[in-house]
Formats: structure tokens, sequence, C-alpha cells
């Protein structure tokens, strides 16, 4: 994380203090994470209401949609309901400057990198993008901090109704040393910065192959639909969806984030067994594309196969090693051992539950030739074609459940 951070330069791009101070890290990987049983009925309840707003389609046509643009807004909406809570996660002006926080800082790291490090301070000066956003947002933010605050005098660390988003976690952690608005929007950004763009990718990849292969609606539709019937939206259900967890990391397997994964910056001169020397301060990936494309390592590699690896859960002991959220050193799209993404298991549960839903209130196509939208490639970066169009039709009333839309 830390060297993914030093990618971005952040005394340019986000402000020194990100780097200095971690605690955003711990509040994603303990809060968040641990924190899914109870806040995965919010982000449905938003899904529900989001889903609809940005793919609005009826049940006697077909409408077409870009799914790369639905998704990035549906996945802001889902995401900031548990970020900065209602009503700020509806606010248009802050899901804006928090979409395109990612493009802004990234542009901006780009433009320093091309300078010697002399003009670094420089250029870093003139561009600040990341910053302009951080400073727009942080009046969006300030009175929902302010009331916070006010709250915290009246009644010290607990009140009644208190907030269970990362907002309040984030003020939490930084305690009253650390509590200007500034520095918590900075790292409400940098959530959104590893949230949206990852996740909305995600599962845009998934669904055109969704589109181009609609006779896999039907099996993910048998398999969600008695779940929820029985138990609803919850965290123990979506675990039970095993066809449709198999389904996005199967195209998270063959798509991926990046061509590379697993950044680390060797911290000694180190020595491979073959004798090969690494110097201190090499930064090192590994070849994560190859890796998932290898068919020693994945039988029939190029092809996609939506179910892989729910068939692979199916051996004794494997049923937990293959699930989407997992990591090994065959699947890293998440990274693998300490450092892996903290974030991973709300996006995971997140996909799950858009998916989801989308699979049980729509029919879905590919218009044309049905043949599924080619990737593109930026730098080491994998993306989902953003100007693609899906087809999409409301499923009739009649055959869907009232208490699996719910």
């Amino acid at each position: 994380m830390r060297v993914i951070l030093q990618l971005l330069q952040p005394n340019y791009t986000l402000g020194n203090d990100i780097l200095e101070n971690t605690y955003h890290v711990d509040v994603i990987r303990e809060k968040l994470t641990r924190g899914i049983p109870a806040i995965l009925p919010d982000v449905i309840d938003e899904l529900t209401t989001a889903v609809h707003e940005y793919i609005p389609a009826l049940e006697n046509e077909w409408l077409k949609v870009n799914v790369m643009q639905a998704t990035r807004d549906i996945v802001a909406r889902a995401s900031n309901r548990v970020f900065v809570g209602l009503p700020a996660c509806r606010n248009r002006e802050y899901l804006d400057l928090a979409i395109s926080f990612t493009l802004d800082v990234v542009n901006d790291r780009n433009i320093i990198n091309s300078y010697p490090s002399i003009l670094k301070p420089i250029v870093g000066r003139m561009v600040g993008n990341g910053k302009r956003n951080v400073k727009l947002a942080t009046p969006l933010l300030n009175p929902f901090i302010e009331e916070r605050r006010q709250k915290k005098k009246e009644y010290g660390g607990d009140w009644p109704n208190k907030p269970n988003d990362m907002l309040q976690w984030m003020m939490d952690a930084a305690g009253d040393d650390a509590m200007s608005d500034r520095s918590i929007v900075e790292r409400m950004l940098l959530v959104n910065f590893a949230a949206i763009h990852t996740s909305s990718n995600s599962i845009t990849h998934a669904i055109y192959h969704l589109a181009e292969h609609p006779e896999y609606l039907q099996p993910l539709r048998e398999e969600i639909e008695p779940i929820l019937r029985e138990e609803g939206w919850t965290k123990a259900s979506m675990t039970k969806m095993w066809k449709l967890d198999s389904f996005l990391r199967e195209s998270q397997r063959l798509n991926g984030l990046n061509l590379t994964s697993l950044i680390r910056k060797a911290q000694k001169d180190v020595v491979l067994s073959n004798g090969v020397l690494i110097p201190r301060g090499t930064l090192m990936v590994a070849a994560a594309y190859s890796t998932h494309h290898d068919d020693d390592v994945y039988a029939d590699a190029m092809m996609f196969d939506p179910f892989r690896f729910a068939r692979k859960r199916e051996a004794e002991g494997e049923s937990a090693k293959h699930q989407f959220a997992n990591t090994s050193v065959d699947y890293v799209p998440f990274g693998h051992g300490k450092h892996a993404c903290p974030g991973r298991f709300f996006a995971a549960n997140e996909l799950k539950a858009m998916l989801a839903y989308i699979v049980l209130n729509y029919d879905i196509k590919l218009g044309g030739d049905g043949k599924r939208p080619a990737n593109l490639h930026w730098g080491w970066a994998i993306l989902p074609d953003p100007n693609a169009e899906v087809l999409f039709r409301k499923r009739q009333a009649s055959t869907t459940s009232v208490h699996v839309l719910a």
C-alpha cells in the first residue's frame, strides 16, 4: 500500500499526511470488513434505488445502456452509502468529485512523472487537480463532519443513532489531533479512489460476459432466487451463491484489473536462488495477466468458463479457497499476502449483490454481432470498452418473486 501511494506522487497530488499517517488502512481492514453484515442492508437499499435510476428499462422494450457509465454511478452511490451515508451519498456534486478524483490524481501523477526530480515541485504546484477535488469536496462534507463533532462534544464517544459509516470511523480513528476537515476528506476521496473505478470496471467486465452469454442468466437465477426467498439479502445468503461468486471471479481472472499485480519495493539487496541480484530500492511486480492465462494453471485459460470456480469448490477442503475475494499465488487481482487489498471483502459482497439484483430484474443481451466488446489497455491497466452499450429489458413481474425483489 505504501509503495502504491508513493507511485501516486502524494506530496503533489494528495498531501504528505496521507503517506505518513495511514490510519485509513486500518479502518478499511478492521471496521469495513468486520462491519459487512451490518452495513450490507444499506448497500442493498442504495443498489435497488440506483440500479433502476441508471438502468431505467421497461418490460416491453429493449433499452441501450452505456454499461461502464451506469455501473460507475451505481457503484459510487452504493459505496458512498457506506462511506458518507444519506443524504451525502446522493449529492451529485460530491459524487462527481469522488468519481473524477481517481482520474485527476492519475493524470497529475503522469504529468509529474514525465519531468525530472528537480522540476517535480514546480510542476506539482501547477497541476494539482486532485487537491482541487479535495478543496471542492470539503465544504460539501463539512456540515456532516461538524454535526458529528457537536454530537461528540455533547455525548462523548457514543450517542443515540451514531452513524455507522466510513466517515464516522475515520473521525473516530483520527482522534482530536488529526481532525481537520481536509485531512478527513482527503481520506474519504482516497477510499473512493480505491473503490469506484476498480469495482465498476470489474462489474462491467462481468456484464459484458453475461450479455454475450445470456444463457447463463437462468442457472444464476435458479441459484439466487431460492436462497433469497429463504434468507433475504444478507452476507450469509451471499456466501451461498457459489455460481454467482464464480462468475465474478472468472470474469476477473480472464480480464483482470491490471497486467501486473503485487507491487513491491526491495528494502535491501536480494539474491535469488538462480543468482539474480535485485538491488535495494528496485520496484517489482508479479505478471498477473500471464499467470491468469496460463493453461498449466487454468485449463483452457483463454476461455470464459463462468462456473469454473464453483466446480473447484465442490472438492473436499476447497470450498473457501476459490471464493471471489480469496487470493493465492495463482489468483492475484486483489494482490496476495498481508498487503492484499484490504477492501476486497466489501467489494466482493457489493458486486455480488449488484450482479444478483441485475440478474433477477433484467434480461440482457448484446446488439449487433453479439460479440463481447474488446478490452482496452492503458499502460498496465486493463479496461472494459467505455463506449459499449448493452441491451436491457425489465423482467415481467409475473416471472419474478416479490419476496426476492423486496
